[in-house]
């Protein structure tokens, strides 16, 4: 008897860390997303003595869309997963009662997973260019005159891989429920 409780106990703190990681995911993706919203701002360069006026804002990139995007599947996914996970942690029944379902979580986060990192990869590359400047020509970095602008789109990035870590992570968890538990 001791045993079976024991095990019982065990599997839900192994569930409240799962429903744990995707709370954090949909933090970090709903911040990322309202982070890169807010990524405006207008400011005056100085090429060769000529005043130039610069605007910037994240719709203009199509990297930067991307971002948002996955970000909001992103967040609509784990705002479902977290809400079925603490349904079924409040009503006592296991968060992954089937085999069925640990492989559709599996793969949904594995989806989910790879969304996100190549939303990152996408707006690193643009933010890259925006703190180096383009080298063969004269024009400058724009990070020198749109400071807030850059730092937004670098915290949005930052969370936007933050998220990626927790529905990796989640994905691991679902793996290693699928590998140690052959009786769902």
């Amino acid at each position: 008897m001791r045993r079976n409780g024991e095990e019982v106990e065990k599997r839900r703190r192994r569930e409240v860390v799962q429903v744990a990681l995707r709370g954090g995911c949909l933090a970090a993706s709903a911040t990322a997303m309202a982070v890169m919203l807010t990524a405006t701002e207008e400011g005056v360069a100085d090429i060769y003595g000529f005043k130039l006026t610069l605007s910037s804002n994240w719709s203009f990139s199509p990297s930067y869309q991307y971002v948002v995007g996955a970000c909001t599947a992103t967040m609509l996914y784990s705002l479902i997963q977290l809400s079925l996970g603490v349904y079924r942690l409040l009503t006592g029944s296991p968060i992954t009662p089937s085999r069925f379902q640990a492989w559709l979580s599996f793969s949904s986060d594995q989806l989910f997973g790879c969304l996100m990192m190549s939303a990152g990869s996408a707006g690193c590359g643009v933010t890259n260019l925006n703190k180096t400047g383009i080298r063969h020509t004269p024009l400058p970095d724009f990070c020198k005159t749109l400071s807030s602008f850059c730092n937004h789109v670098a915290l949005s990035l930052l969370l936007v891989f933050l998220s990626f870590f927790f529905i990796a992570s989640s994905s691991l968890f679902n793996l290693l429920v699928l590998s140690t538990h052959v009786d769902l």
